[in-house]
């Protein structure tokens, strides 16, 4: 699995820490951005890591921001991402069983650094379970396709 990575300011941090867990881990990644806690636009680092995962590039991608919901909105403008804030394991699990997430968004000023690589850690050994789940999910698409003519 290669995993996208990026954040702003506010998700620097954060960003940081799930970069040393997914070495541990053995996990394949490349971060997009940002380089540090300077100030700088969080849509520039949301649509970076949704086109890379867009194109098939990467397999999934982790973004954080202060809250998660700016970089979130930002990477859900790509077509073809779904990218879900998340900041509880349940919503983890969920966001891949039932929406088939390929980005995970977190709030570095929202979740703790231990909450946050358990979320890491259950969002990534998910899997999307297809079934009633895939009509949902392709609903979603056609929604998608409607407004992105």
């Amino acid at each position: 699995m290669k995993i996208a990575i990026g954040s702003d300011h506010g998700g620097y941090n954060l960003k940081e820490a799930i970069k040393k867990h997914l070495e541990e881990k053995g996990i394949e990644y490349k971060d997009f951005g940002t380089n540090s806690t300077e100030s700088v636009d969080y849509p520039e680092f949301g649509e970076k890591v949704a086109q890379v995962v867009k194109s098939g590039e990467f397999d999934r991608g982790i973004v954080c921001c202060g809250t998660g919901i700016g970089i979130s909105i930002s990477a859900n403008k790509v077509p073809g991402i779904r990218c879900a804030v998340v900041s509880d394991t349940f919503s983890a699990e969920m966001s891949r069983l039932h929406n088939d997430a390929n980005i995970l968004a977190l709030g570095e000023r929202v979740v703790g650094k231990g909450l946050a690589l358990k979320i890491v850690d259950v969002w990534l050994e998910a899997e999307f379970e297809g079934g009633r789940h895939e009509r949902r999910v392709n609903k979603i698409k056609e929604i998608e396709a409607k407004y992105s003519k």
